[in-house]
């Protein structure tokens, strides 16, 4: 062989061994919104969050590091092993290089065993145990929008301070109802009140009559409902029918979301203390990108959906930043830089995944 042909040869087998490295690096940065797209959270999450994702995708640019990047979504039925298995299959098989949303603390905790094993970006919004950044923290694990913690110590606290000295909980029997237990009762107490008993009732369950006569009969002068979307308006409908407000005893919804509201009616909905962590009309900011979202949706937007918008802005950022998909470095940028945006003004991630941020009753 003459030198010339050598150096050929040396040529294609160097473009031959670079081309993979080539169309890996103009593959797309992949984002995947899992969450409740057909029960009882699919209207405070579902395709709020995914349209929420493409905004900040579009508001980005459309590319980061060079590469495209797209959204994809999949329901996970408010299911850990459904979860899981989906999760499981985008990082492994799809090239999914972070997943959003996740309502349903139980399915967030299943997912977030997933990322700390694959060492990829889990970024919550929509999931709630406070367990996430506690016992159950990971490196790779982000909670951005709330926790219940803040909610134990906002509408809980405040309403202990109104007069509510003894509470009856009806809480909803999985990981998120039973960490909003534990995290209220420990706040009630802080604030001089006391838990004097409870009911349980399973997700999206219809009949609430017999966890409220329960309620009734404990002459708790307050009923704290500890569950969300579609479990939290039926509630307090059937409440109503059994004339439990009017009886004397005030509910407390711990998480209720702006559809809630228009869902329930300004009558039923009148006079509870709502703890949250964003509100469309808060500032001019709030107003633009909500009537943005609306445009959309159909509906303003509720904390989660602007939770996911900041979550994924703040980490293309930090991506673009470090000019790498790498989760360590990316999570470290953004562990070190500040949140500012539509949703958080001066927002700190902390080595634990908690996102801190103000909180509005």
């Amino acid at each position: 062989m003459t030198f010339a042909a050598r150096m050929a040869s040396a040529v294609l087998l160097s473009l031959s061994l670079a081309a993979p490295a080539m169309a890996q690096s103009t593959s797309p940065v992949r984002l995947g919104v899992l969450n409740d797209q057909s029960g009882v959270y699919a209207d405070v999450t579902g395709q709020g969050s995914v349209i929420a994702a493409r905004m900040a995708v579009e508001d980005f640019g459309g590319k980061v590091i060079g590469r495209p990047i797209e959204v994809i979504f999949a329901d996970h039925q408010n299911k850990p092993d459904v979860a899981a298995a989906i999760a499981t299959r985008w990082f492994d098989t799809e090239g999914v290089d972070a997943i959003i949303d996740i309502p349903a603390s139980s399915a967030a905790l299943a997912v977030q065993e997933v990322a700390r094993q694959k060492k990829r970006v889990l970024l919550v919004s929509g999931g709630g145990t406070s367990d996430f950044t506690g016992k159950a923290c990971s490196p790779y694990g982000v909670q951005w929008t709330y926790d219940t913690y803040s909610l134990a110590h906002g509408a809980g606290t405040a309403a202990v301070k109104e007069g509510a000295r003894t509470w009856f909980t009806l809480t909803v029997d999985y990981a998120f109802g039973a960490a909003l237990e534990r995290d209220l009762t420990a706040a009630v107490a802080e604030a001089g009140g006391q838990v004097v008993g409870g009911v349980k009732h399973p997700l999206g369950t219809t009949d609430y009559s017999s966890f409220l006569l329960q309620a009734q009969a404990s002459k708790a002068n307050t009923i704290a409902l500890l569950n969300a979307g579609g479990d939290t308006i039926n509630t307090i409908k059937q409440a109503a029918e059994f004339g439990i407000v009017n009886g004397g005893q005030s509910l407390v919804g711990l998480l209720v979301f702006d559809q809630d509201i228009h869902a329930l009616g300004l009558q039923a909905a009148q006079g509870m203390l709502i703890t949250t962590g964003f509100y469309w009309d808060r500032d001019d900011a709030s107003r633009a990108w909500s009537k943005r979202f609306f445009e959309q949706r159909r509906q303003m937007p509720n904390m989660v959906h602007a939770g996911v918008y900041s979550a994924v802005t703040h980490y293309l950022k930090a991506m673009q930043a470090v000019g790498s998909d790498d989760p360590d470095k990316v999570l470290a940028q953004m562990r070190k830089t500040p949140v500012n945006d539509v949703f958080a003004a001066n927002g700190v991630l902390r080595e634990d995944g908690r996102m801190v941020h103000d909180m509005y009753l």
